[in-house]
């Protein structure tokens, strides 16, 4: 057996997708914390407090390291949580159309034995295009839309939602894997794959700032 062990404080499944690109053993533990946002607290200091939160929140062993992450999608000063409904939805994806927002993920690496914490933020810019009300409707009415902050998955495959994006694809489905890799060697955990590598190729993307933010660049 692996030590120490992996667990993700969550139930997404994205989250898992991606985690398991690094080839990283790990089990699945999600957390429930309180996420509300606080008057006047800024989208960064928001989704890290809470990742920070949830892996506080997550039971665990004295063998085990936490792995909480927590996504915000961000307009203007406006932050979108999931729709309660397919209107809400659809008024959120008609907000976005053609305009360029923000997508903050936090994460937050606990480990249990020593109480070492390490933290990563990740910006993304995502212009949406100009998709049509037709399009808006028929994607709402897959239900897709209502798991999802800010009403859409950028990686839809009938909907691509998304003009173009020259920051981090895997932060915005959730987890920024090149930010949770540094963060990850702060606690002596290795990827054992090519985590850039497999990313994009997984996502068929070309990422622009993954071999700078392995470098420990802030960027993204």
């Amino acid at each position: 057996m692996d030590t120490p062990i992996l667990v993700l404080a969550s139930n997404s499944p994205r989250r898992r997708e991606l985690l398991r690109l690094g080839g990283w053993t790990f089990n699945t533990r999600p957390a429930e914390v309180d996420e509300s946002q606080r008057p006047g607290e800024a989208p960064g200091a928001y989704v890290l407090r809470l990742a920070e939160s949830k892996a506080h929140a997550c039971s665990a062993h004295e063998e085990t390291i936490i792995l909480a992450a927590d996504t915000a999608v961000v307009d203007g000063k406006v932050t979108l949580g999931k729709p309660k409904d397919n209107a809400e939805a659809m008024e959120m994806l008609r907000r976005l159309r053609g305009r360029t927002h923000q997508v903050y993920t936090g994460i937050a690496v606990l480990r249990i034995s020593d109480g070492n914490l390490g933290t990563d933020l990740c910006v993304t810019d995502v212009p949406m295009r100009a998709y049509s009300d037709e399009e808006i409707n028929t994607y709402a009415a897959t239900g897709d839309p209502l798991d999802k902050a800010g009403a859409y998955a950028i990686q839809h495959p009938q909907f691509h939602p998304v003009e173009w994006i020259s920051g981090c694809y895997a932060s915005v489905m959730g987890l920024p894997l090149c930010h949770l890799t540094r963060t990850l060697r702060m606690v002596d955990i290795a990827p054992k794959t090519d985590i850039s590598a497999e990313c994009q190729s997984s996502l068929k993307y070309t990422c622009p700032i993954s071999a700078a933010v392995l470098r420990g660049e802030q960027v993204g």
